[in-house]
């Protein structure tokens, strides 16, 4: 019979904030496969809990995952977790749990603290709807894409950032949200916790004056819909309703069709597209 994988969430800072579910289920399982075990065995020190301990981190996750699910179908039962917060959010859990589930292993997460979550929710922005950026990404190509992608977003975005990284990540972002809101959250949990709101233009002036100190969580206010129309709207306007037209001709629109939907677009009638059309030489 097959053992079972357990993610389970440690806190992020104030060591208060494990569940009583999480404690017995690292005492009671077998393994522990553990981020950084220097760093976990002091958590399973404070709460003397003498479970085995192995590394599974970005280095070995993909050798490792293979070790870990022969000995899950051993019948091994393995707790997985992660320096501070869930496993799986900006670590390499998501890859051993794809290997379990592939393997037919059954896999249970038990909440508990995530840092995204708890600066989302004291971050004063909007929390109808959100996603989640992690880190920027360090190849150049991906992270412009990113950076394209986070200019147009109308959600608010949660992003991660380490504090020698931070005037950097800033700088990227200055030219991207103009003067959106930014909730600054650090050292969440922990004596230190601060919660700071400023525009990007704002924060690079305060932290070039104060040094970043502690791990940083950016809460980004999400881009206004109506600045993202009237973008749309001048696109549409700088081409030729010829092009505008062969431009949803090319992705699959009878002539009828896309001229209807450049109508749309520009706000215009049916009879002033045909017209144009005539008047471009179409």
């Amino acid at each position: 019979m097959s053992g079972k994988l357990f993610l389970c969430a440690t806190p992020i800072g104030n060591l208060e904030d494990i569940t009583f579910r999480v404690l017995e289920t690292l005492k009671s399982v077998d393994l522990i496969a553990a981020e950084d075990t220097r760093h976990s065995i002091k958590l399973l020190n404070h709460f003397e809990i003498k479970t085995p301990m192995t590394s599974y981190h970005e280095f070995n996750k993909v050798e490792k995952a293979k070790y870990l699910v022969e000995q899950l179908q051993k019948g091994v039962n393995i707790a997985l977790i992660t320096d501070a917060g869930t496993p799986g959010i900006s670590d390499p859990g998501e890859e051993l749990v794809r290997f379990s589930l592939e393997a037919g292993i059954e896999v249970t997460s038990l909440p508990g603290p995530a840092a995204c979550i708890t600066a989302l929710t004291m971050s004063g922005l909007s929390t109808r709807r959100f996603c989640f950026e992690g880190f920027l990404p360090t190849d150049k190509k991906e992270r412009e894409e990113v950076l394209e992608r986070l200019r147009r977003e109308t959600r608010t975005t949660v992003m991660y950032e380490a504090p020698h990284r931070l005037l950097k990540t800033l700088a990227l972002l200055k030219d991207v949200l103009d003067a959106r809101k930014i909730a600054f959250c650090r050292e969440l949990t922990k004596k230190y916790e601060s919660r700071l709101e400023m525009t990007c233009a704002e924060a690079l002036d305060y932290y070039r004056e104060n040094e970043p100190r502690g791990e940083f969580v950016l809460v980004i206010e999400g881009q206004n819909p109506q600045i993202l129309v009237q973008e749309q709207r001048a696109a549409w306007e700088a081409m030729t309703v010829t092009d505008h037209v062969q431009m949803y001709m090319d992705q699959g629109m009878s002539k009828k069709d896309a001229m209807k939907a450049a109508a749309g677009d520009r706000g215009i009638g049916k009879r002033d597209i045909y017209q144009a059309l005539l008047d471009e030489g179409e």
